[in-house]
């Protein structure tokens, strides 16, 4: 704010044309300086390590090689032309929002899925991915491979780097934080055992973590949240409500914590309801999905592969999950 108005005493013309120019040089240099600093696919079709004790996992082949180190990719899983990682944000990456506030950290005794979208093996898994299972109200397949950047990073590897990183923050917080897979089994789960974590865990909450497979001229994330699904094995009539909550505070809290814009190509400011997703339609604690981004369009892309946007991509994700259990 500015103080009380008052009039200046009155300047020659060379002085007051040299006070502009001098006031001007800096700010446009500061502005200068200021601009080079910033820089189912999916469900439909489709790393930070936590505490030393702190992973649960719901399942493991036997056999199955434990979950690789925080940050890295199972053996064999990513397709040859994966993209070498870069810390430095381009100038399309979006600029993140200051938040408001930070939400209370305390999360004892809370109990977290978070369930990674797809599996790096699914590729070699064609026979048991393609088989079908019961979501209530249809059939769908068991799971798929997920979509890809053109560079051939895939939406499995993103979404295990992301949740691991996540999971770093919500440990630190305090929650128990339940994985559906950590790269430690070699396909799958399928989607009903996806859904059915929550109960299995008794957690509070699920967020299903992915990366979308749009068309390449459409951009942004969106919030994917059940619609009621009363039919069959299903009956998610308990969840949807708090899962809509959930799924304003996810997208409020990614937006604030990425930057990235709501999704162009789904027409409800980065929201939308479904009723098709065996992940929501079975489960029995508030769940919903988040498609982070567009692989499929290149500005996604190039934040989606930067270690730092997906940093902050976990950190609105934490952020979110911890106001949801910290605010009713």
């Amino acid at each position: 704010m500015t103080g009380p108005t008052s009039r200046p005493p009155r300047r020659s013309a060379l002085l007051r044309a040299t006070t502009v120019v001098a006031a001007v040089v800096p700010l446009c240099t500061a502005g200068w300086f200021g601009w080079r600093a910033l820089d189912d696919s999916g469900p439909a079709g489709a790393s930070a390590a936590a505490s030393p004790g702190a992973v649960v996992s719901t399942s493991q082949a036997p056999g199955t090689p434990m979950a690789p180190p925080a940050g890295s990719t199972p053996t064999g899983a990513t397709p040859t032309g994966t993209p070498t990682e870069t810390s430095t944000p381009t100038a399309e990456t979006p600029t993140p929002e200051t938040p408001t506030a930070a939400p209370p950290a305390d999360l004892t005794g809370r109990t977290i899925v978070l369930d990674p979208g797809h599996n790096p093996g699914n590729f070699a898994h064609p026979t048991e991915i393609n088989r079908q299972v019961d979501i209530g109200n249809a059939h769908k397949e068991c799971d798929t491979t997920g979509t890809e950047t053109d560079a051939g990073y895939t939406e499995a590897d993103y979404t295990l780097d992301v949740t691991r990183r996540a999971r770093a923050l919500l440990t630190a917080r305090g929650a128990k934080v339940v994985f559906t897979q950590d790269g430690d089994r070699p396909w799958g789960p399928c989607v009903d055992e996806r859904a059915r974590a929550g109960a299995d865990a008794h957690a509070d909450v699920a967020v299903s973590v992915h990366g979308d497979g749009g068309p390449a001229s459409g951009s942004g994330f969106h919030v994917i949240m059940p619609a009621r699904v009363v039919a069959g094995k299903a009956d998610n009539s308990a969840i949807v409500e708090p899962s809509h909550r959930l799924g304003l505070l996810l997208r409020d809290r990614f937006h604030a914590a990425t930057g990235e814009p709501y999704a162009d190509y789904v027409a409800d400011e980065g929201l939308d309801t479904r009723s098709d997703l065996g992940g929501l339609n079975l489960s029995a604690v508030p769940k919903v999905f988040i498609e982070c981004g567009n692989m499929r369009n290149s500005a996604d892309a190039r934040r989606m592969t930067d270690p730092q946007w997906r940093q902050q991509a976990a950190q609105g994700i934490a952020d979110a999950l911890t106001a949801f259990l910290t605010t009713h």
